[in-house]
């Protein structure tokens, strides 16, 4: 193989960085100065005679604000499912006697939402510290009765309700019931 004529792989991140950095509408110095990527580098990705390393493309990847693997995902290909799925103890992200935390949404989507399963035991909480500016939590009860606390705000929630707060701020959700409180938690960010 020629070095003009790059391999799949390659090709497929020439045309991504190309397309991504037109919708961007970037110039080649401004993806150079986001990602920290040398301009003729960033060329020669583009025209497809550049093998990158994997720490040029995850600065690329940066740069666009999305993993390394939705960068090289092929746009066009067939659409594709992703299962999370209920007995993978790996979506645990927390499972003592007082809290379950169930990770319900793909890792990649972490930087702009994120979903979870919550089962709390009564009497206890769980108590969460600020998260960046601007961001967000709904949280939904399914079952029990819950105390909310979002910065100088509390309520009661019972089956079916659901509450959007600051989550900027100090915030804790606890279970004021005699059954296991159970709900679906999603966190937005700015």
């Amino acid at each position: 193989m020629d070095k003009t004529t790059p391999d799949p792989a390659g090709q497929v991140l020439c045309e991504r960085v190309t397309e991504l950095r037109q919708r961007n509408n970037f110039t080649l110095d401004q993806l150079a100065a986001a990602s920290g990527v040398s301009r003729s580098m960033l060329s020669q990705i583009e025209r497809g005679q550049a093998n990158p390393t994997l720490a040029v493309t995850f600065r690329i990847a940066q740069a666009f604000g999305m993993s390394i693997g939705e960068l090289v995902d092929d746009p066009n290909a067939s659409a594709s499912v992703q299962i999370i799925h209920g007995n993978d103890p790996n979506n645990l992200f927390r499972a003592d006697s007082l809290c379950q935390i169930r990770t319900l949404s793909p890792l990649h989507l972490e930087k702009s939402v994120e979903f979870y399963e919550l089962a709390i035991q009564p009497g206890a909480t769980l108590d969460s510290s600020p998260h960046f500016d601007g961001t967000r939590e709904l949280f939904t009860v399914t079952s029990g009765l819950a105390s909310l606390s979002a910065g100088d705000t509390d309520c009661e929630l019972e089956s079916g309700d659901t509450a959007s707060y600051r989550a900027d701020l100090s915030h804790k959700i606890g279970n004021i019931g005699s059954e296991t409180l159970k709900g679906y938690l999603v966190v937005t960010y700015k």
